[in-house]
């Protein structure tokens, strides 16, 4: 971009540099923190906040813990008058809090400044102007000492005014456009006016140094700032400020430099919303200190309602990967910092030691009100093993076998991939047990009697094929007894391979979970079970591990088996079938069972079981001169107009309408 030719550096060095702040690693305090989003942040809306908005957001201030809160420049506009008033009239203003005005270094606007603060218990009147060499140049046209002239007078009448008007009135001045002032001369002109306050231990007055556009590096604007700080008079009686804007996005570094370079205040906003590029965002600066384990004395334990309450009030938006208030600032999806965050999570938590060390996470999200299950690991198909066992563990209480996590992983990634979207919890739960715990199967054990007896023996009561069958096997405990006997009897060929098993961490505290993983000589393929016996949770996760086999080496004939007997139980039952009743008979849950006729039919439970009764009531009406209310009552619907309702929305004829067609 040759274009750059045209600019050049606008910002002015002090005479003299020291660069003693460097020595500083941190920030030892919490700094005077001043709000200026009523002003500074409300003149850089789109829309305005309404007076109500900004009343509200007054008081979500004051919660925070504001002390200091620039409200407005009441001369600017008959709103921002009413809003100073409004505070004051309907004494909203706590008495530790003290609000801030804003005035420009002319006579008529600080009158009327001092109007809107009649009543005020205690306020900061902010005088500005600007001391650049553009400004004095293009704008003023006025030389360095006549720019300074109007800074004393706008000083002088502040002092004039404030001993006329009732009330606790502190003095403010900013050399606006600092950045592109001489810094010496914009000494000389803060210098100049604090000869003409005087600042006492009991009245301090502010200087307040802007980043109106910032120009420099933050080491350079540190150096600014301290050469100020060592130089001011009155220096023990007066509060050097700072108020960053962030053009060259080092809003965050100049306000921590400035800090460390003598600054005893910050002016900025939530969230960092001001005018072009924005204000200094003290929600971040406050909970840097916080991560050094200083004591902002602001409250942030609550940061997503806080920020709720901002985009309503503001219509702005909390950028997703904003430092410490962003939705997905703690989210990790990547597999490898979700492996270290899981890892460094259980360390956490088996420590005795409080003192916060988790790897990716500076801070406990829990500290700002995040909860750990819907921010911290996030699942999509760049996640991997850790994130799904942490999610399964902290959601569902699943504590997976540490090999069967990986194939876990993989499966909920490709759902990820193929949808194109973040998996919930939710959503990896389903796809967990849809393929691990609620896999159909044509048999199912009832009950298993153990005795021991050379090793473990056992009979199994298997229902197959609508038969109960007793089968014996021995093993060296109760699952291989019941594994050997299932061998034998279908000829199933595999080997136990891993077994694993815990109570549930969530949920009712009898309920037990069993992983049991067999191999067919290369692949392992894993089942699981869930009941209030674990004998029995093991040996549903063994029949399941079994039926995922046989699926995945390619016999098919058991699942076909499997929909055409439920097919036959739907005919067999229509009468008075219901969803939970079939659930029961085939030993699965309603949601699965619901899912899995869709799946393998193309039709819901609900119209399969409405074609047997309607295909009998038609095969009734063609052969009998039965009452149609009898028939109803014979097929299953307790209600004969509903019947003839539903009969007529599938044929286009009533019931008896069909019999004389026919």
């Amino acid at each position: 971009m040759k274009t750059c030719k045209k600019y050049e550096k606008g910002y002015f060095m002090p005479p003299n540099i020291s660069y003693d702040w460097v020595k500083k690693d941190s920030v030892e305090k919490a700094p005077i923190w001043c709000s200026v989003d009523l002003r500074d942040g409300n003149q850089a809306l789109i829309e305005p906040m309404s007076l109500e908005e900004k009343l509200e957001f007054f008081q979500l201030l004051v919660h925070i813990g504001f002390k200091q809160i620039e409200v407005g420049f009441p001369a600017a506009s008959e709103t921002e008058y009413e809003f100073v008033r409004a505070l004051i009239e309907r004494n909203m203003i706590p008495d530790d809090v003290t609000i801030q005005v804003l005035t420009q270094a002319r006579e008529h606007i600080i009158k009327k400044t001092f109007e809107a603060l009649e009543g005020a218990k205690s306020a900061v009147v902010h005088v500005y102007n600007s001391v650049s060499v553009a400004q004095r140049e293009q704008v003023f046209k006025k030389s360095k000492k006549e720019v300074k002239e109007i800074a004393i007078k706008g000083a002088k009448m502040l002092k004039k005014l404030a001993k006329e008007t009732e009330g606790n009135f502190q003095f403010e001045y900013s050399p606006e456009s600092f950045p592109g002032a001489e810094v010496d001369y914009a000494l000389e002109v803060c210098n100049a006016v604090l000869d003409i306050w005087k600042p006492t231990n009991n009245q301090k007055a502010i200087i307040n140094i802007p980043t109106t556009v910032e120009n420099a590096m933050p080491h350079v604007f540190a150096g600014q700032v301290e050469y100020m700080h060592k130089n001011l008079k009155y220096r023990e009686n007066v509060i050097l400020s700072l108020h960053p804007h962030n053009d060259r996005g080092c809003g965050i570094s100049d306000a921590e430099f400035g800090l460390l370079a003598g600054a005893d205040r910050l002016e900025g906003t939530l969230f960092g919303n001001g005018e072009r590029t924005g204000n200094l965002d003290i929600i971040t600066v406050a909970m840097n200190m916080f991560s050094h384990g200083v004591d902002p004395e602001l409250d942030f334990s609550n940061l997503p309602e806080i920020a709720q309450v901002y985009e309503r009030l503001t219509r702005m938006h909390v950028y997703e990967r904003q430092p410490y208030s962003g939705e997905l600032v703690f989210t990790a999806f990547s597999g490898s910092h979700q492996d270290a965050i899981a890892k460094g999570m259980a360390c956490h938590e088996a420590q005795a030691d409080d003192k916060w060390n988790v790897p990716y996470l500076p801070i406990d999200p829990k500290d700002i009100g995040r909860a750990y299950d819907s921010d911290v690991i996030r699942f999509n198909s760049q996640s991997g093993k850790g994130g799904v066992g942490y999610i399964l563990k902290n959601s569902y209480g699943i504590v997976m076998p540490d090999k069967m996590k990986e194939e876990v992983s993989y499966l909920a990634k490709s759902v990820s991939d193929k949808e194109h979207k973040e998996l919930t919890p939710q959503w990896i739960y389903e796809i967990f047990t849809d393929e691990y715990v609620d896999v159909p199967s044509t048999f199912a054990v009832d009950e298993c009697h153990f005795k021991q007896k050379n090793g473990i023996q056992t009979e199994v009561t298997v229902f197959h094929k609508g038969k109960k069958v007793i089968i014996g096997g021995i093993g060296n405990g109760r699952l291989d007894a019941v594994s050997n006997a299932l061998k034998e009897y279908f000829g199933f060929e595999y080997e136990l391979a891993d077994y694993a098993e815990h109570s549930l961490a969530r949920g009712s505290s009898s309920k037990a979970i069993s992983y049991v993983g067999i191999t067919d000589k290369e692949n392992t393929y894993w089942g699981v079970g869930v009941d209030d016996d674990i004998i029995k949770a093991s040996v549903q996760a063994l029949i399941t591990a079994i039926n995922r086999l046989l699926a995945h080496t390619g016999n098919h004939s058991i699942q076909e088996e499997r929909a055409r007997e439920m097919q036959e139980f739907i005919k067999e039952h229509y009468r008075n079938i219901t969803l939970q009743s079939m659930a029961e008979h085939f030993h699965l849950t309603e949601p699965y069972l619901s899912k899995y006729i869709k799946d393998k039919t193309g039709e819901t439970f609900g119209n399969l079981v409405k074609d047997c009764r309607l295909n009998k009531a038609c095969s009734i009406l063609k052969t009998s001169n039965m009452l149609v209310e009898d028939i109803s009552n014979m097929i299953g619907y307790e209600n004969p107009e509903h019947f003839i309702r539903v009969f007529k929305t599938k044929y286009g004829l009533t019931p008896i309408q069909y019999r004389k067609s026919k």
